[in-house]
């Protein structure tokens, strides 16, 4: 039923339900015309960073959820195999430390986290090299600080590997060095790397996987009537109408770091989605135009 046929059978009585049948149908309009671009969007990138929280890598007790990577790397394999070179920034190596050596779980001491990563860091890279290889494709580890993409000799290095590795058919699997990280040369979180990544390489297309379906007005975990902004072009804009308070018990960043990262790539002219990794098949809902998420175009 087209809007003339609503107005045509609506009654006066029948104003305020005629109203909210047509706010329906409109929602569904926007909703599916949202979930076209972000298809297209990735259907028309050949460079494509792909950012895998920790949440995404992880249970609901913090520790690996290998179910999850592997079907994330399933869908890694066939944008591959259509055509697209795949960098991945992943988070998950004090998840992946603390599933192999649980008996430091609750230290919080700076020493025991950079050694859950020191440790994890082995078991993420494992599960990687595993996962990849029944696809025959080989994954090259790359750890960075803030210092690297800082200083002008390391930031060609870092292209030049990651060029390199790329064309070859291998897969980078970046991540922040934070076993050796202090403060002063730390990055802070895997969005921003994944920008500064993006960026550096020259990326078509920067996709975050986190635990929500994008950005809403409000916290949708609170909020029962939060709503999905899937377009952003004026992020200024957005940060002044939502709240984008707290962060996830895993990660280290929350909305905002997100928020920033699509910063950092729009100033370059790419644009970046963010969508839900805990949902099984997210990469390919997204490329069949089924799943929403928020994409940020940038001025």
């Amino acid at each position: 039923m087209n809007f003339k046929q609503i107005a045509q059978t609506c009654k006066e009585d029948d104003i305020i339900v005629c109203y909210n049948i047509i706010q329906t149908i409109l929602k569904e309009r926007q909703a599916n015309r949202a979930m076209s671009v972000i298809a297209n969007l990735i259907k028309d990138s050949r460079k494509i960073v792909v950012k895998i929280g920790s949440n995404t890598l992880s249970g609901e007790n913090g520790m690996v959820n290998r179910e999850a990577m592997q079907n994330i790397v399933e869908q890694l394999h066939e944008l591959m195999q259509s055509g697209k070179q795949i960098i991945i920034v992943s988070s998950g190596a004090g998840v992946c430390g603390i599933a192999a050596i649980n008996k430091w779980h609750r230290k919080n001491d700076i020493n025991y986290k950079q050694a859950l990563c020191a440790i994890g860091q082995v078991e993420l890279m494992m599960t990687y090299k595993e996962l990849f290889a029944e696809y025959d494709i080989h994954v090259a580890q790359m750890l960075l600080t803030r210092d690297d993409f800082g200083d002008h000799t390391r930031n060609i290095h870092i292209r030049n590997a990651l060029f390199t590795l790329v064309d070859e058919g291998v897969v980078p699997v970046v991540n922040e060095n934070d076993s050796v990280c202090v403060e002063e040369i730390k990055i802070g979180d895997n969005d921003t790397l994944s920008a500064l990544t993006a960026n550096l390489w020259g990326a078509d297309l920067l996709i975050i996987l986190s635990d929500i379906d994008g950005v809403y007005d409000k916290n949708p975990k609170t909020s029962k009537d939060a709503e999905l902004i899937e377009e952003v072009y004026d992020i200024d804009g957005l940060l002044s109408e939502i709240d984008a308070r707290g962060k996830s018990h895993f990660g280290t960043g929350g909305v905002i770091t997100k928020i920033s990262a699509a910063e950092k790539v729009n100033e370059y002219g790419i644009p970046l989605i963010l969508a839900n990794g805990s949902k099984k098949d997210i990469l390919r809902k997204l490329v069949n135009g089924t799943e929403r998420g928020t994409v940020f175009f940038g001025k």
